[in-house]
């Protein structure tokens, strides 16, 4: 087992965190409850909207999302292939047919707006946009094609919590938006995850179907505020616990300024980056307020990119690959009629190189990163 002197991505956990949680234990209600509560309306204050609803984690919140737009069996969902496998996933679990649309160029690795309308049929009723990186996708063009089209979209903004667009924070563009806490995402619970709406008829939806499609919740008959319940729809256990939610309340704090301390280390690499021989830095002309979640580079062939991942790894350097494509995964070649093709999508994910990136890099960390990677490359 590899032992990384640089990680490719640290978790911010502090004293503050394990007094929240710990001030949970002893308070003897684990499961969805008050905290919870307060960690939605900090989270919908915070993001500017109405509407937020804490999940299990990511991928509960982009089931619930096709879920509560309606999307079904027959139903067609535009998306990346250049993203986590969860963001079709969540498309098969409604029953409905994921399309795979390419990403714009090696200058930005986000869904391409033209080739989304290549793939609109009768069938598709949604678009769901990857803000790859947490750099923001081009949302005023995407937009512009759903409402043209009349298309949901929603937001996989799993890379993008704090990022923004023309003032608007990523994730409430849409008509949904989803975020992951996962422990390698710039604010970590573990697991986690949440849905966002300004639509107050689809958040009521998703926390109907949160819940097994119960009416009321256990934590409201344990207040005495309900004392049975019925069951209206076929919904799900994706609840998340109070420990989740006290984590999530306390992160949510750090957002800012653990953003901008990535943003300041993905400058840094730019500028000891740019101009290296045989690699390329993604959105060097990005939009909007990314948050910075990775820090992507594309090599000159997938040859050199193996050797450096090689190269790097015995110089204690971590990194990773975002990511193999999900057309090219076994379940989805078998579903599909013929050979999905995407030439930019399948040449980036060949050459695509992920160095470590957390709020807690020190310069010397970064230095060293950039230093074994000019070295392996010589």
């Amino acid at each position: 087992m590899a032992t990384f002197k640089i990680p490719l991505s640290q978790i911010d956990i502090g004293n503050d965190e394990i007094r929240a949680v710990v001030k949970v234990l002893r308070s003897q209600w684990l499961s969805l409850g008050e905290i919870t509560g307060k960690f939605e309306r900090d989270f919908a204050r915070q993001m500017g909207v109405d509407e937020a609803i804490a999940v299990a984690n990511g991928t509960a919140a982009l089931h619930l999302a096709n879920l509560a737009l309606g999307i079904g069996p027959g139903d067609e969902v535009i998306l990346p292939s250049l993203t986590f496998v969860a963001t079709a996933n969540a498309v098969l679990y409604c029953g409905a047919s994921p399309v795979f649309a390419d990403v714009k160029s090696a200058e930005d690795l986000n869904i391409s707006p033209e080739e989304i309308e290549k793939k609109i049929s009768p069938r598709t009723k949604a678009i769901c946009v990857v803000h790859y990186g947490g750099y923001p996708a081009d949302m005023d063009r995407i937009m512009e094609i759903a409402a043209r089209h009349g298309l949901f979209v929603i937001e996989d903004a799993a890379h993008a919590i704090g990022a923004e667009l023309g003032g608007r924070k990523i994730g409430t563009i849409g008509s949904i938006g989803c975020y992951s806490f996962f422990s390698n995402k710039n604010m970590v619970t573990g697991e986690g995850g949440m849905v966002v709406t300004r639509d107050p008829e689809l958040a009521w939806k998703i926390r109907r179907l949160r819940s097994h499609g119960m009416t009321s919740l256990s934590w409201d008959r344990y207040k005495g505020h309900a004392t049975s319940y019925d069951v209206t729809h076929l919904g799900y256990n994706y609840r998340v616990t109070e420990m989740t939610s006290a984590l999530g309340r306390v992160q949510l704090k750090k957002l800012r300024g653990n953003n901008r301390r990535r943003a300041a280390l993905a400058a840094d690499y730019r500028k000891r980056l740019s101009g290296l021989a045989s690699v390329t830095l993604p959105f060097s002309r990005y939009r909007g307020k990314p948050s910075f979640h990775i820090f992507p580079v594309i090599v000159d062939t997938r040859a050199r990119r193996d050797d450096l991942r090689e190269r790097l790894q015995a110089a204690g350097v971590q990194t990773s690959v975002h990511y193999p494509p999900i057309h090219c995964f076994e379940l989805y070649r078998k579903r599909s009629s013929g050979r999905v093709v995407l030439p930019v999508t399948e040449d980036i994910a060949g050459r695509e190189l992920t160095l470590p990136l957390f709020s807690g890099m020190t310069k010397g960390q970064l230095r060293r990163v950039t230093g074994a990677l000019e070295k392996s490359l010589r």
